[in-house]
């Protein structure tokens, strides 16, 4: 089917007003508060997003600059995105929350007229115009989830978590690719049960390997937010459990993940 981007980027303005409710009542020094993703702090989440909006309006609107900025970034040691938040540890938290709503709001200005078929270039392979949004709203509620649990606020889930779940299931194949290992051949049915009660289902409906369940459950494990066991998904055949392991919806070096929850993170 068509891709309705005036849809799409209404979803992601949605999901940035939605976070945007969260932090606009943090006192300076809660921005300093380390959240769960190991050495991050809520102004860290908030800068992480906005230079990526950044870099990607630059992508769409000056390609060959865009190339050039990514290929020296890239050509640094070390992880992308925490070389990313050491660059603007020197902001306030305010700082960083006002960057953040300015880089969002040129994005969406920018992709609302763009062809959704548009190819541009990333830090990884190309992508089309749709999937940058879809990635941008995935890493929107997957950022927002850890401030969510660094503040103890529980959010509403929304019928917004099928473009995470869709990205989650699209990147099956990454996630070992990532890894060192080879994609898997065999395919998986993936049933979950949304926020509405609605059923998303994707893959073959006779497909040996499968999972089910939860559909905010299936995007914490993708983003790599909430460890499977502290989850009801359920696995069948040896792909999909495999899968459950390593799932990692978003680009980049190999996610630690999270430990089960009473447990401690791994080194």
């Amino acid at each position: 089917m068509p891709v309705d981007m005036a849809a799409l980027t209404a979803d992601l303005a949605a999901e940035s007003a939605e976070l945007y409710e969260v932090l606009s009542v943090l006192a300076e020094p809660d921005w300093a508060r380390q959240t769960p993703a190991e050495g991050w702090t809520l102004r860290d989440q908030a800068a992480h997003l906005a230079f990526f909006d950044d870099a990607a309006v630059l992508s769409a609107t000056d390609p060959a600059r865009f190339r050039a900025e990514a290929d020296a970034l890239l050509a640094q040691r070390g992880d992308l995105g925490e070389r990313v938040a050491q660059r603007f540890r020197e902001q306030s938290g305010l700082e960083a929350f006002g960057w953040l709503q300015r880089a969002r709001r040129q994005y969406l200005d920018v992709f609302a007229a763009l062809d959704p078929s548009s190819s541009l270039p990333w830090y990884g392979p190309d992508m089309s115009a749709a999937s940058s949004v879809t990635a941008r709203l995935m890493e929107t509620w997957a950022h927002g989830q850890d401030v969510v649990d660094t503040l103890g606020v529980v959010r509403r889930a929304t019928a917004r978590l099928r473009h995470v779940a869709h990205l989650g299931v699209r990147t099956l194949g990454w996630s070992f690719r990532v890894r060192g290992l080879a994609a898997p051949e065999a395919p998986v049915r993936v049933e979950l049960t949304g926020p509405d009660g609605e059923a998303w289902t994707w893959g073959p409906e006779d497909a040996a390997d499968r999972v089910s369940g939860p559909a905010e459950e299936f995007c914490l494990v993708v983003t790599q937010r909430r460890h499977r066991a502290d989850t009801g998904l359920r696995a069948t055949g040896p792909v999909a459990d495999a899968w459950l392991d390593v799932a990692q919806a978003y680009a980049g070096a190999p996610g630690a993940g999270r430990a089960p929850i009473g447990e401690p993170r791994h080194a």
